[in-house]
């Protein structure tokens, strides 16, 4: 009887004051996804199609890069869109980066090379006239300049990727130059006195008169 009356007083408690045990808070919905603009980190492994690994993040850092920007091959980009935070993905890309132009030759004075980088195989990092950054690759060095290939190092290769995303957030924005200062204005020319006339010379005094010969009385 008491059980069945203690029960009773501490339903009628609940009835009044709520629930006695809360119900756990549910858990933030990550709606966090890969799109343009989006400040993205990946684990990532890329391997040859027989399985060789060329490079691979795994014991570094995440790799991190703006999604929308260009900086990673754009067959893979296309993959990663729409993807999650913990999402993985399998993908096998032919000509990741891009195929082979043979017409994509620069040739530089040899001076304007490191010396360290003037060995055929030898590749350094240039910059397009759009500011994108670009692998050089020294292809044949002569007397007085040096023949840079301009494909990527992989270009016209198939590659496998094993992707991993990490964080999703939005991009910081890139800082812009500063305005250059406008040029001081010019202070106006001050206005040049106007010359004065000339002095008006004075008219000569009028001569007196010659005083009549007087009268010769002979």
């Amino acid at each position: 009887m008491r059980i069945r009356y203690f029960v009773s007083v501490l339903f009628a408690i609940c009835a009044l004051s709520g629930p006695v045990w809360g119900a756990a808070p549910e858990k933030a919905k990550d709606d966090r996804v890969v799109k343009d603009g989006m400040l993205v980190s990946i684990d990532f492994t890329v391997k040859s199609p027989d399985g060789k690994v060329i490079e691979s993040s795994k014991g570094t850092k995440p790799v991190a890069y703006i999604h929308g920007k260009n900086m990673l091959p754009p067959g893979l980009e296309k993959e990663l869109t729409g993807m999650k935070v913990g999402a993985e993905k399998h993908v096998t890309l032919p000509n990741a980066y891009g195929k082979v132009d043979p017409k994509a030759v620069v040739e530089l004075p040899k001076e304007k090379v490191p010396p360290n980088a003037l060995k055929v195989g030898a590749v350094l990092l240039g910059r397009s006239p759009d500011g994108v950054s670009m692998p050089m690759t020294v292809r044949e060095i002569k007397e007085k300049s040096v023949v840079f290939d301009l494909n990527h190092p992989m270009a016209g290769k198939t590659l496998v990727f094993d992707v991993k995303v990490v964080d999703i957030k939005p991009a910081p924005p890139i800082p812009t130059q500063p305005a250059k200062p406008a040029a001081p204005a010019k202070p106006n020319t001050p206005a040049q006195p106007a010359t004065p006339a000339a002095p008006t010379k004075p008219n000569p005094p009028a001569q007196p008169a010659k005083p009549a010969d007087p009268a010769q009385n002979k």
